[in-house]
């Protein structure tokens, strides 16, 4: 009998589909469009298996909207800027670009022997002069359009690596790559004026009907809208031209317990305090060697300086309050300034009680409560409290309501307004490295900033460069940096920032719909294929890199590089989870684990033992695949032993798609197994004879078509591992069938249609094995036949007294009363009854019987 050889098998279809150009993506007004997309990947040099199951998952996708008569797009690039690749460049003495290529170059060979329904014709690369060309134009149109700005900012600054870095680049207030301390330092930045669309970015949320709600409650909690009060306390013994400090706080409710006033170190009146006060400068100089990420401000102590200077309290204008300068205040948030109520904060009771300041309650959480706290008391604002220095007759309210109440006191007394404000900021995308996208704008002594012109375009970045020293090699490039004024034709000076990474991931989706064209997008093209159908990635990208890709949408249609109809790029988003494995591990005199790879441990009876002189190893369970912890599993070596089939059913079916899936070597050799199973079953069904009657023909066709409803409802719904565990059952019914030779050959075929966006491959062979006509990814979805769905007959309980006793078969259209019947004569109801009239029968119709002797 032959055997399955998924080597063989996966090579010839591989080369059957790329000879046909089956997955290439042409624009066809007769067929209804599909964009399916996975989040692109960085070209790290190698694949995981977490890219396995993502690119699997949209996959099937892809392969059954084939199926089901969709013109499909569904593309691949590589998010190829960014700081490791400049790294690499530092630590082996290549070039950015090199090391770069190379990867994507292995990555691509490494992704093939998957059969993934790619059209690698629109392939495209971040760090391609052809696509971050298209970028600089795009900036270009939004700096025209308002939509781009240049202001001065405090960034995080790593001194080490000579760069800002963005917040979660930041690590317990360190560089991520340079472990340097981070530090505050004010440069002129680029910005997107992200933060004029809050509300609408807000609001459109609530369209995104196929979005996990936790990632849309996410983006709405980043966005941050809030109602608040602003305004102003007046000071005492100020410098001139600081009679007030302006402030916002979202609890207003707060302000009769207020004891202390904080301003950020970068705030204007402290800088004027910093020019003529020596212990002032030292102060905001040791604030500024703090990073600016909210994990930083939080975890670091809480440090103030007492500038001397008062306000006065809006209310009691005998009570004067201490200024500070805090080390956990931005200038970027609201308006720079606080007011403190320790008794309601934890940030400000740490800072009260440090410099021993009042700590005064305005709400507790009964009439009785002592107002002596000995912590913060910070209940939730939909929680019912009791004012004891509220802006309310009512004393008992929400914090909500007392919010509500003290804006609605202030406003009448002439303290402040009520203001909305949101917690997005604009986006700043300057970074000072080389491997990036050039920023296209000439400095010029005469006529300032000047945009590049278009034909200009793209502004390459320059291959000879050093990385022998820290910071940016484009400010020592003078060849590449000084230019002439695009304006007036002065020696300038070249933009020697380039653009945050997330900018070249904020658009790839609208590219790829016109991957080599000479302008961003082509409108027929966006049109036609616009918007992404189905999104799929990791939920660490929910906020980022989801809100950039939004507002960039949104700006490109103000622009007119994409319909109105696109504000909203990604029409359904699926956040699978994580590929997962035990970790080895074996300990080491200096108390630190020493880590081994899977293919160096046995396992027996429950245990680990390296096979290299059999000590056992401590098993860790499972935890995402991390190269540092060696307990990754590389997809190649899985190919390699059971093929690309087994790797991509694996991944579907031991998990649902949105939780994490543990890998285990059992688990795939189960999966190879089944597979051999199915080419073994087609092996024998080729083989019967083709004349000989069966017994069991409507049952195995009944079984088939409820199999086909199953599996496309698991499909449709990302119940993948449902799915696949209805074509294990399936594959039960049809070995065990006795059918004949034309049923048993419509359901092996059936079969390998519904397990064809699983294991491409093996279906392939199935179907030509059984004489399928042309290729079975051209075939049409398998449809349920209705009236095959519908048992002839159906199973009853019958319940005596309360209790299950027992069960019958009766016509799945019986009257009740024809129910009835059947019920009293079984030998179950009858034994009870014992010759007496049942007190009553109820008969609930297809679903059950009830006796009551």
């Amino acid at each position: 009998m032959p055997r399955y050889t998924p080597a063989e098998i996966e090579a010839r279809w591989q080369a059957a589909w790329t000879e046909n150009e089956v997955f290439k993506a042409v624009r066809d007004a007769d067929k209804p469009k599909y964009y399916v997309l996975e989040m692109f990947p960085y070209p790290s040099g190698r694949i995981h298996m977490g890219h396995v199951r993502n690119y699997t998952m949209g996959d099937v996708i892809a392969r059954y909207k084939i199926a089901t008569g969709h013109n499909v797009l569904h593309p691949m690039g590589w998010d190829a800027f960014g700081m490791p690749a400049e790294n690499a460049a530092m630590a082996i003495g290549g070039h950015p670009a090199d090391w770069t290529y190379s990867n994507i170059a292995d990555m691509k060979e490494q992704m093939k022997p998957l059969g993934l329904s790619i059209d690698w014709s629109r392939e495209l690369a971040t760090c391609h002069p052809g696509y971050y060309g298209q970028q600089q134009a795009l900036f270009l149109d939004f700096l025209e359009a308002g939509l781009v700005y240049r202001k001065n900012a405090i960034v995080n600054w790593d001194p080490v690596d000579m760069t800002v870095l963005a917040n979660e680049q930041v690590e317990a207030g360190r560089g991520w790559r340079s472990g340097a301390l981070v530090e505050r330092r004010e440069l002129t930045q680029w910005f997107f004026k992200i933060s004029d669309y809050s509300e609408e970015l807000l609001e459109a949320l609530d369209s995104l009907d196929n979005w996990p709600a936790k990632v849309k409650l996410m983006q709405a909690n980043w966005i941050g809208k809030s109602r608040g009060l602003q305004f102003a306390f007046s000071t005492v013994d100020a410098p001139d031209g600081h009679e007030k400090i302006e402030v916002y706080t979202t609890r207003p409710d707060t302000l009769l317990g207020a004891s202390f006033v904080g301003i950020s170190p970068d705030h204007p009146l402290a800088k004027v305090l910093e020019r003529d006060n020596e212990d002032v400068a030292a102060f905001v100089a040791d604030c500024r060697k703090g990073g600016t990420t909210e994990e930083a401000i939080e975890t670091a102590e809480k440090l103030g300086f007492d500038t001397g200077i008062r306000v006065r309290h809006p209310f009691d204008t005998a009570h004067e309050l201490p200024v500070y300068i805090a080390n956990f205040i931005l200038m970027d948030y609201g308006t720079g300034a606080i007011f403190g109520c320790p008794a309601h904060d934890e940030r400000d009771f740490e800072f009260a009680t440090k410099y021993g300041l009042p700590i005064i309650s305005t709400y507790l959480p009964s009439e009785d409560a002592d107002e002596e706290l000995t912590e913060a008391y910070v209940p939730p604002k939909t929680d019912k409290v009791f004012y004891n220095r509220g802006f309310a007759g009512d004393q008992w309210q929400t914090g909500l309501e007392g919010i509500d109440a003290a804006i609605t006191f202030c406003e009448a007394n002439g303290v402040g307004q009520g203001v909305t404000k949101f917690r997005l900021r604009d986006w700043g995308l300057s970074r000072q490295r080389y491997w990036g996208c050039p920023i296209p704008v000439v400095h010029c002594d005469g006529c300032g900033v000047v945009p590049e012109k278009k034909e200009n375009l793209p502004v390459e970045l320059p291959y000879d460069v050093s990385f022998d020293v820290p910071g940016n090699p484009l400010d020592r490039h003078p060849t590449w940096r000084d230019c002439a004024c695009p304006a007036c034709g002065a020696d300038a000076k070249r933009e020697t920032d380039t653009m945050d990474t997330f900018v070249d991931s904020s658009w790839y989706f609208a590219r790829f719909t016109a991957p080599r064209a000479d302008t961003p997008t082509i409108a027929e093209d966006a049109a036609y294929w616009m918007n992404v159908d189905q999104y799929i990635g990791g939920v660490e990208h929910a906020i980022l890199h989801l809100l950039y890709a939004r507002f960039f949408a949104r700006a490109m249609q103000i622009t007119g590089h994409l319909p109105k109809s696109a504000q909203e790029p990604f029409d359904a988003l699926f956040t699978q989870g994580m590929v997962t494995h035990a970790i080895y591990q074996t300990p080491t005199q200096d108390g630190r684990p020493t880590y081994h790879y899977p293919e160096e441990v046995d396992l027996r009876d429950g245990k680990a033992f390296l096979r290299d002189g059999g000590a056992e190893v401590e098993v860790v369970p499972s935890a995402k695949m991390s190269k540092s912890k060696n307990n990754v599993v590389d997809p190649l070596n899985i190919i390699s032993n059971y093929g690309a089939d087994t790797a991509r059913w694996f991944v579907l079916s031991d998990s649902p798609p949105e939780r994490d899936v543990e890998w285990t070597a059992a688990g795939a050799e189960a999966a190879f197994k089944h597979l051999t199973r199915v080419w073994n079953l087609c092996d024998r069904i080729g083989n019967m004879d083709k004349n000989a009657a069966g017994d069991g023909d409507e049952d195995l066709l009944r079984a088939m078509h409820k199999t086909i409803h199953d599996v496309t409802m698991g499909v449709e719904s990302f119940g993948f591992n449902a799915a696949i565990a209805k074509l294990y059952a399936f594959t039960a019914t049809l070995q065990k069938s006795k059918a004949s030779h034309g049923a048993q050959r419509e359901a092996i075929m059936t079969l390998a249609q519904l397990m064809s966006p699983m294991t491409p491959h093996l279906a392939e062979d199935i179907w030509a094995h059984q004489g399928g006509e042309g290729l079975i990814v051209h075939a049409p979805w398998p449809q349920a036949d209705e009236a095959m769905l519908k048992d002839d007959t159906i199973t009853m309980p019958i319940q005596i007294n309360g209790k299950r006793r027992a069960e019958i078969q009766v016509a799945a259209e019986a009257s009740k009363e024809e129910v009835e019947k059947i019920a009293l004569a079984h030998e179950a109801v009858i034994r009870t009854l014992d010759g007496a009239a049942p007190k009553k029968v109820i008969v609930v119709p297809g679903r059950i019987v009830n006796v009551v002797a």
